[in-house]
C-alpha cells in the first residue's frame, strides 16, 4: 500500500504533507476535493488548505476507492454516498492487515 502513516499527530496538515502521504501530486489532491464533498479542508486567507485527521480518513478512503479499488470518481461517489460505513469498514481492515503483515516481515527478517 502506498498510503503511509504519520507518527506524530498534527491538528492541520498541509496540501504538500498530505499529498505525500499518499504519494500523489498536490493537484490530485485538489482535484479529489471538488469532486468529494466530503473532503473540506480548513483555508486561510491566502487560500492555503490546510487538512484535519478527518479529511486524512476520507482521502483514504477515496484512495482506496480510486487507485486500489479501480473505481471511477463517480462510482466512489456512489459508494460514499450508499455505503460509507460498509467502506470505512473495510479500509480499517486493510490498514490492519498491512500492519500485521509489516509486523511480521520485520520479525522474519529478525530471525
Amino acid at each position: 500500500m502506498s498510503y503511509k502513516q504519520q507518527e506524530v499527530k498534527k491538528i492541520y496538515y498541509s496540501i504538500g504533507e498530505v499529498a505525500e502521504m499518499f504519494k500523489v501530486n498536490t493537484s490530485l489532491i485538489r482535484f479529489w476535493e471538488e469532486r468529494f464533498d466530503i473532503i473540506k479542508p480548513q483555508k486561510n486567507k491566502k487560500g492555503n488548505r490546510f487538512f484535519t485527521q478527518e479529511d486524512i480518513n476520507n482521502l483514504h478512503i477515496i484512495y482506496h476507492l480510486v487507485k486500489e479499488q479501480g473505481f471511477t470518481l463517480e462510482g466512489a461517489n456512489e459508494r460514499l454516498k450508499n455505503n460509507k460505513s460498509e467502506t470505512v469498514r473495510n479500509v480499517e481492515l486493510i490498514k490492519s492487515l498491512n500492519k500485521i503483515k509489516t509486523f511480521l516481515t520485520n520479525l522474519k527478517d529478525e530471525l
